[in-house]
């Protein structure tokens, strides 16, 4: 479930912009999940800045790329269309690196990355994948790649270097489907979810975890089957799935209604299931899997549109909203949202990439069509503030 990590209080946020709330919701406890909440007090988001992003006391924001725009004076590289997932890695000379897929159809889609000084300052834009389709999520490895994952039926995986010195790779042992995204946990395991109304909750084991990284060409894709909690890991006879798709290769397998981002903290995956608007948490030790978020519980739910996800610097769980308020909102350890940040005027467009700069001070991430809702019209945006003293 969402880190349990001891919360800093409220209070420690300029008072002025604190508001006494019933609920944290904003609706009676009657329509509630039933839990009492863990705090009584909800900070209030200010009114738009210059940007049009509504944020906490003590917090501002940049716009640091545009779609069809060089973000960099250092690099001819034009920001992609359709930004979509992304992270972060730092580098060894405490720069660090925000990659961002395209999803862009038709062989135009890729990965675009933008480099930033140990002062925070965008030194430089290039390209680290290609001609590639509708990448939409992924996920960070610990050996220090991007995962790049193509929302296609029989869509694939792709491996690439940040830095962009290496040529990206595909990854059929992955599983041809309609990938979203990717966690990995510290035992090397690789945790996917298929963006499908029926989509699986899959899980890649590597055959060989004795070097720097497994080995991701030889190994075995699982896809779960659910008894009551439970969770159990069935092989996926086909990964490539040349006769018949992969969700459906296991009879027993547990149909996940929409999966979308997925992150690893702590012993636990969460993911999210937008076609149900619920929130996951998977405890790898015990393979049992609750849901900790579920709009439906609410008559008037503060989250909707669940979609990408990041772990925020406390270790709870951020949630970007593809619809709803286009909000990102914060879930305390006992499952509540709390919105931190909302874009106004950006109402055909959703909220994607959401990663944190290796200081944890900086939050970076793309409304994918901006104002315009149109694909050339992608806006990534930057963060400042303490986001350590937040629930």
């Amino acid at each position: 479930m969402v880190s349990r990590r001891r919360l800093i209080a409220w209070s420690l946020l300029s008072t002025p912009q604190v508001a006494l709330l019933l609920s944290p919701l904003g609706c009676s406890d009657d329509n509630n999940s039933g839990d009492e909440t863990e705090f009584s007090i909800l900070p209030e988001l200010l009114p738009p800045d210059n940007n049009g992003v509504m944020l906490l006391s003590g917090f501002s924001s940049r716009i640091v790329a545009k779609s069809g725009e060089m973000p960099s004076n250092n690099s001819s590289y034009v920001w992609h269309k359709s930004p979509d997932g992304g992270a972060i890695f730092p580098t060894y000379n405490n720069d660090w690196i925000y990659v961002s897929n395209s999803e862009e159809a038709d062989n135009l889609g890729g990965v675009g990355a933008l480099r930033f000084d140990s002062f925070g300052n965008l030194i430089d834009a290039y390209e680290i994948l290609s001609n590639t389709n509708r990448n939409c999520a992924g996920g960070a490895t610990p050996w220090g790649t991007w995962l790049s994952c193509e929302e296609i039926e029989l869509g694939n995986v792709w491996e690439c270097d940040p830095l962009g010195n290496e040529t990206a790779e595909v990854l059929p042992a992955l599983g041809s489907f309609a990938h979203e995204a990717i966690a990995v946990d510290d035992n090397l395991d690789i945790y996917l979810t298929e963006d499908r109304s029926d989509g699986g909750f899959y899980k890649y084991v590597s055959s060989d975890k004795s070097r720097d990284k497994p080995d991701l060409h030889n190994g075995t894709l699982y896809i779960a089957s659910k008894s009551g909690n439970r969770i159990s890991w069935e092989i996926v006879p086909d990964p490539s799935a040349t006769s018949l798709e992969t969700r459906y290769q296991v009879n027993s397998s547990e149909p996940f209604n929409g999966g979308e981002g997925i992150a690893y903290e702590d012993r636990t995956i969460n993911f999210v299931t937008k076609g149900d608007n619920k929130v996951w948490a998977y405890n790898i030790d015990s393979q049992e899997i609750e849901v900790i978020y579920n709009a439906a519980d609410y008559s008037n739910p503060v989250l909707t549109g669940v979609d990408n996800v990041a772990i925020a610097p406390n270790g709870n769980l951020l949630v970007a909203e593809d619809g709803g308020n286009l909000q990102l909102v914060l879930l305390s350890s006992s499952g509540e949202p709390y919105p931190i940040i909302q874009l106004i005027g950006h109402d055909q467009s959703e909220i994607t990439g959401p990663a944190f700069s290796p200081d944890g001070n900086k939050l970076y991430f793309s409304s994918q069509d901006g104002t315009s809702g149109e694909p050339d019209g992608g806006i990534t945006f930057e963060i400042t503030g303490n986001f350590s003293e937040l629930p």
